[in-house]
């Protein structure tokens, strides 16, 4: 089978991108956890990932990069295997122009010529070792869906927001309303995460769930900014899981590793585990010096120059 890869893309560097966010959704905000400097800082994690997909899956087919009229400078766009998507080629009007990744990801199966069988991934993950198509799809084509699991944890969050009137974080409170969304349909609630780093779709079930929920979905793509209301992509795993359409893997952070950039100790834990995925995951809780960090260890850790730079 073909299989493909799509990576959502942002130089939040760029003056001219920055004047157009600062218009629609204000300017970054210290300590935001949906509009702050690190969901948009560049700090040439593709790079570094394409680098890691060449050394480890050379056997992906076409790869493309999802932006906002933008190009990465060192992007050999000459190469056939690769091809810049813009926004303006996925996305309906009135979810333009769009900060908002939670609503880029429902978009993603509107690629023109996407494959059957793709694989979704943010710039700032990476493959750690050698993978092959049965890594990502099952010997029945069906996807394979890494979770996290803590039968407490939705308990413990709602409990703090109840009690001491902590809030769900974004990102927490989008992944429940994806599933309490399929819970409404299917009668199961999934209490899992799906693993923060490159995972596995079918596009023809993609565009079957968006249209099953379209009335719910379509609610939500006029959020420029991530909102708590959005869906996140984990929609599709879970519909996936109600369907039995897909084969679910337990991980733990030896086969996938959240790396948050401002934690010097998870250097250590990288190593350590030295897992099949990690993801370096910048915040609002990052800086500068962070993010200087990441780079020059990318550089040593993926020195070698890929088929897609100039």
């Amino acid at each position: 089978m073909d299989i493909d890869l799509v990576y959502l893309w942002v130089d939040g560097n760029d003056p001219k991108w920055q004047i157009k966010r600062d218009t629609y959704i204000g300017k970054p905000i210290e300590k935001s956890g949906i509009n702050c400097k690190g969901r948009y800082a560049n700090n040439d994690e593709l790079k570094y990932s394409l680098r890691s997909i060449e050394a480890y899956a050379p056997w992906i087919n076409k790869i493309f990069i999802v932006t906002d009229n933008q190009i990465p400078d060192w992007l050999d766009t000459s190469n056939p295997k690769v091809r810049i998507v813009d926004h303006t080629e996925i996305l309906p009007p009135e979810s333009l122009p769009c900060f908002n990744s939670s609503v880029l990801e429902h978009f993603i199966c509107k690629i023109p010529s996407l494959s059957e069988h793709f694989l979704y991934a943010n710039d700032d993950m990476f493959i750690n070792k050698p993978v092959l198509p049965t890594t990502f799809y099952a010997e029945d084509g069906l996807p394979i869906i890494r979770t996290t699991y803590s039968r407490l944890r939705d308990w413990f969050l709602l409990f703090k927001k109840r009690f001491f009137g902590v809030p769900l974080k974004n990102y927490v409170q989008k992944i429940r309303n994806s599933a309490l969304l399929v819970k409404k349909r299917y009668g199961t609630y999934y209490n899992v995460k799906p693993h923060h780093n490159i995972d596995a779709y079918l596009k023809s079930d993609c565009l079957r769930v968006e249209e099953m929920f379209k009335d719910e979905l379509w609610k939500t793509f006029s959020n420029h900014m991530r909102n708590s209301m959005d869906y996140q992509r984990s929609l599709y795993t879970f519909v996936a899981l109600a369907e039995k359409r897909c084969h679910q893997i337990s991980i733990t952070q030896k086969t996938s590793f959240r790396f948050h950039i401002q934690k010097i100790k998870h250097y250590n834990k990288l190593k350590k585990y030295n897992p099949t995925f990690f993801c370096m995951n910048d915040s609002e809780y990052a800086n500068d010096e962070d993010r200087k960090r990441v780079k020059e260890f990318l550089n040593k850790r993926f020195p070698q120059k890929s088929q897609f730079e100039k």
